[in-house]
């Protein structure tokens, strides 16, 4: 026996062993209402609409174009619906820095020397009490234009999902429509010090702030004369960075952009303000949003408890929060069982990049929902890059069991590369194996970033940044989501054969999962068991099982780019047991495409059934009986 088959074993009877001393996973909702499916469709507000095909770097808002609110007709939202969506994220909502001159409507200009791109970054927020501007047909109205884009979300049966970014706001912050009584960020802080618990931001005494040194050929605007752009921003004294820089000239690297928010830790890493009880974890929303009603806690956690509730009141069903776990855990106790109190509803995820705090900020923090990022969708890039094994995957969930109903899956966001970018895949096809295992692996919502299911790489040269993301900073068109655009028909009209095809296969997948019930019901690995005892099943394949009462589920993804190929995969005896199947025959089908209807046969309480994979091609096979 190799000592590659050693080990695999060796992998399967820990795994196995992990799993007996495990109890089952239950369903994790328990609401009235059948539990199903979450999937969130992110779009970047300001490009989704754009049909300007232009495309010059750093090019204005005249020469590029740019997207509205008004662009998500009810038509175009009917169409993402239609896509298998429930959440609509719209990125890039709240009043950020945008290099334009909106001084006519009372808003002051922005700085090209602190901002990035043009367009700017949608996480250097101005003012949280609005919207921006560039996405209203008549910016003096851009408030009411978004509640009317509120409006037509939810007639079209959608939940809409806007960004909060508690660890830091745009240098220039200043709130023009905040509500009564609410001060700015900064307005009552004591710039005399570099910290106390009240203010809001950190300050560096004594020292005004100097704009970056810029390097390897930057500049702002891409070098363009521009009389705002002076190499100086007025800050005294300076503030510490967002990304936590307490240097009054930060690196260019840095988040200089913004400054970074005080939650009442101490530049010592002191905590001024009162910790969670022993054991407060297990606790529900309630008990604790009724543990802050006494405490008195520091100024900043206020604010953004207010933004949140009235964005809430607004109409909006949750919010994404930027760099989480940047903030203490402790603000989220406070700030999500007060919207949960709001709203029990409302959907809440967030970027938690450290898995050792992934059950901190769910339990403690009372999130929904955090990307599965580092464990998960590392591994699965690492797959469809050609080297990485499929071995790995089930460690991952077998680790984040109790958790997994709370693990976001992604392949794309706009944070990350396109699959179909040179830099990650090359070709949008390798997505499709890897979309079939993080939609159905768990009960977790799954995220699709607009242009993802057209196959849209990413290539264009923007201005700030580099192709092979879709810029964030900068006006520009996404080609291949203009092609299905179609001059905002929303029907595909200029889109190819490929990017049809495409699209065709996500709407399948999706649309399969949030109306399968097995989808929030139990998961258990047979990949590892196929890697002992099946001949050609190989780690560029991953198998698993899923169901519930009524439906069960074999599920099989090819990673392997080349060649037909097949084998008898095995289901082994102890899932057999607990679906209740005899030994005899048992019809399945494809519930993805419906043509491949293997017949699953069980011989001494062991299942086999034949697979025949083309070359990228996955299956989700449902047992009749």
């Amino acid at each position: 026996m190799s000592n590659k088959i050693s080990i695999i074993i060796v992998i399967a009877m820990l795994i196995a062993c992990n799993n007996n001393n495990k109890t089952e996973q239950k369903e994790t909702m328990t609401t009235t209402s059948k539990p199903h499916k979450k999937v969130v469709y992110q779009v970047f507000t300001r490009l989704f609409g754009n049909t300007n095909t232009t495309n010059k770097p750093w090019g204005t808002i005249e020469e590029n174009g740019v997207g509205k609110f008004s662009d998500f007709t009810e038509k175009a939202l009917k169409e993402i619906k239609n896509l298998g969506v429930t959440h609509i994220w719209y990125t890039g909502v709240p009043h950020h820095d945008v290099i334009r001159d909106y001084t006519q409507f009372g808003i002051s200009n922005d700085d090209p020397d602190v901002v990035k791109g043009r367009a700017g970054s949608p996480y250097a927020v101005k003012d949280y009490y609005n919207v921006n501007p560039d996405l209203a047909d008549n910016p003096a109205n851009r408030l009411q234009e978004f509640k009317e884009l509120i409006e037509r979300t939810h007639q079209a049966g959608l939940k809409l999902i806007i960004d909060i970014v508690p660890n830091h706001v745009a240098r220039n912050y200043q709130g023009l429509t905040n509500p009564e009584g609410v001060f700015d960020f900064g307005a009552k802080d004591d710039k005399t010090v570099d910290y106390d618990v009240n203010n809001n931001f950190y300050y560096v005494p004594g020292e005004a702030f100097k704009v970056p040194q810029w390097k390897n050929g930057y500049l702002p605007l891409g070098g363009e004369e521009n009389p705002i752009i002076d190499g100086r921003f007025e800050e005294y004294p300076a503030k510490w960075t967002g990304n936590g820089s307490r240097a009054s000239q930060p690196d260019m690297n840095d988040w200089y952009e913004t400054v970074k928010i005080n939650y009442g830790i101490s530049p010592e890493g002191r905590k001024d303000f009162e910790e969670l009880p022993i054991n407060f974890e297990n606790e529900n929303y309630k008990k604790h949003y009724n543990f802050w009603k006494d405490k008195t806690v520091p100024d900043s956690w206020m604010k953004f408890r207010d933004i949140a509730l009235y964005w809430l009141e607004m109409g909006v069903d949750g919010f994404r929060y930027d760099m989480a776990e940047m903030v203490p855990v402790e603000f989220w106790s406070y700030m999500n069982s007060a919207i949960k109190m709001k709203n029990e509803e409302a959907f809440l995820m967030a970027e938690v990049y450290n898995p050792d705090l992934y059950r901190d900020y769910i339990k403690k923090g009372k999130m929904d929902y955090l990307y599965d990022k580092v464990q998960l969708y590392d591994t699965i890039k690492n797959i469809m890059q050609g080297h990485g094994s499929t071995d790995y995957i089930s460690g991952i969930q077998n680790w984040k069991q109790d958790i997994e109903h709370h693990m976001l899956h992604f392949l794309e966001n706009h944070d990350e590369q396109r699959i179909a970018s040179p830099e990650f895949a090359g070709n949008a096809e390798k997505g499709k194996p890897a979309m079939v295992v993080l939609a159905t692996l768990s009960s977790s919502p799954t995220l699709i970033y607009f242009g993802q299911e057209l196959g849209e790489p990413g290539a264009e040269n923007a201005g700030f940044g580099s192709p092979s993301r879709t810029s964030i900073f900068d006006y520009i068109g996404v080609p291949h989501l203009q092609r299905w655009v179609n001059d905002k028909k929303f029907d595909g009209g200029q889109s190819t054969p490929e990017e049809k095809a495409l699209r065709d296969f996500y709407k399948r997948l999706l649309n399969f999962t949030i109306n399968s019930s097995a989808m929030m019901g139990k998961y258990q690995d047979i990949h590892h068991h196929n890697r002992q005892y099946t001949e050609w099943y190989n780690d560029k394949v991953y198998s698993f099982v899923r169901w519930d009462a009524t439906e069960k589920l074999i599920i099989v993804a090819n990673f392997n780019e080349q060649n037909r190929y097949g084998f008898d995969l095995q289901v082994p005896s102890d899932i057999i047991e607990k679906w209740n199947l005899k030994d005899g025959k048992y019809q399945t089908e494809d519930q993805i495409y419906h043509t491949n209807k293997p017949i699953l046969e069980v011989k001494n309480k062991v299942g086999f059934i034949r697979v025949d994979f083309n070359p990228l091609e996955s299956f989700i096979l449902k047992v009749k009986q």
